[in-house]
C-alpha cells in the first residue's frame, strides 16, 4: 500500500511541475529544477554571462535569463534548433568542438560566469550504459569549463548516478573548490538523476584553443534537453 501511495504522491508531482510550467510560460517542467537549485545555492548574479549546454527547449535559458536581468548575457548552444527567445542568444553548435568555444567567446566579449547543462543521453534502457554515456556527457560539460568558464566560475549539471560517479565528482573536486551533489524537488522520484553544483572554478586547468579543421570528425552523440 505504502509502494502505492508513494507512487500516487509522485505521480501528482510531476502533474503539478507540468501544469505550472505550462501556465509560466516555461518551455520545460525542469525549469523548476533550475530555479530550486539557484534559490538554495545562489548560482545567478544580475550581470552573469551564462552558457547553457544541450539548451534545447530552452527552459533553462528562461531561467537563467530571469535571473541575471537587467544585465545579463545568456546564450543557448544545442545540436539542436532552438526556438528564439526574448533576450537570449541561441545558437546550432557542437560543444566537442573548439569552434563553438570560440564562438561562444566571440558572442561574450569574454569568458562565462555560469555553465548550465541538463544534458542527457538517448535513453538506451540499459542503467550501466546510460550511466557511462551522462558521465561521458559530464565530462564534455567539464572540457567546456577548462575552455570558457572564468576564475570563480559556477558549474551546474545533470547526471545520472552509478559506479563511475566517483571518478567524475574526482575531476571536478580538482577544478572547484566546492562540489555539491543535489536532487530538487523537481526531480521525478523514479529517476536515478542528480544535479552537481560546483563553485569557485580554479581555472588552472585551462586548455587553450585551437582553429578547426576544415573536416573535423562529427561525434556519434547527440544531446537533448528536458522536454516537458
Amino acid at each position: 500500500m505504502a509502494d502505492l501511495h508513494d507512487r500516487w504522491v509522485a505521480e501528482r508531482r510531476n502533474e503539478y511541475y507540468y501544469k505550472l510550467a505550462k501556465k509560466l510560460n516555461y518551455r520545460s517542467r525542469a525549469s523548476f529544477k533550475l530555479i530550486q537549485i539557484d534559490n538554495r545555492f545562489g548560482i545567478f548574479k544580475a550581470g552573469d554571462a551564462v552558457v547553457d549546454l544541450g539548451a534545447c527547449p530552452g527552459g533553462w535559458l528562461q531561467v537563467a535569463q530571469e535571473r541575471t536581468w537587467p544585465n545579463g548575457k545568456v546564450i543557448g548552444v544545442d545540436l539542436r534548433y532552438i526556438k528564439p527567445l526574448e533576450g537570449v542568444e541561441t545558437f546550432v553548435g557542437d560543444i566537442t568542438e573548439d569552434s563553438t568555444m570560440l564562438e561562444l567567446l566571440r558572442r561574450f566579449g569574454g569568458k562565462a560566469d555560469v555553465v548550465i547543462s541538463d544534458m542527457a543521453p538517448n535513453i538506451m534502457g540499459h542503467y550501466a550504459t546510460d550511466h557511462a554515456r551522462s558521465i561521458n556527457l559530464c565530462m564534455y560539460a567539464v572540457d567546456v569549463c577548462d575552455r570558457i568558464l572564468k576564475k570563480e566560475g559556477k558549474l551546474v549539471m545533470k547526471v545520472f548516478m552509478g559506479d563511475m560517479f566517483e571518478s567524475l565528482r574526482s575531476e571536478l573536486e580538482r577544478r572547484f573548490q566546492s562540489v555539491k551533489v543535489h536532487s530538487p524537488a523537481a526531480s521525478r522520484d523514479t529517476s536515478s538523476e542528480v544535479y552537481v553544483i560546483c563553485q569557485g572554478f580554479y581555472a588552472k586547468t585551462n586548455v587553450k584553443l585551437r582553429k578547426p579543421k576544415v573536416d573535423e570528425k562529427k561525434p556519434e552523440f547527440t544531446v537533448k534537453g528536458g522536454f516537458i
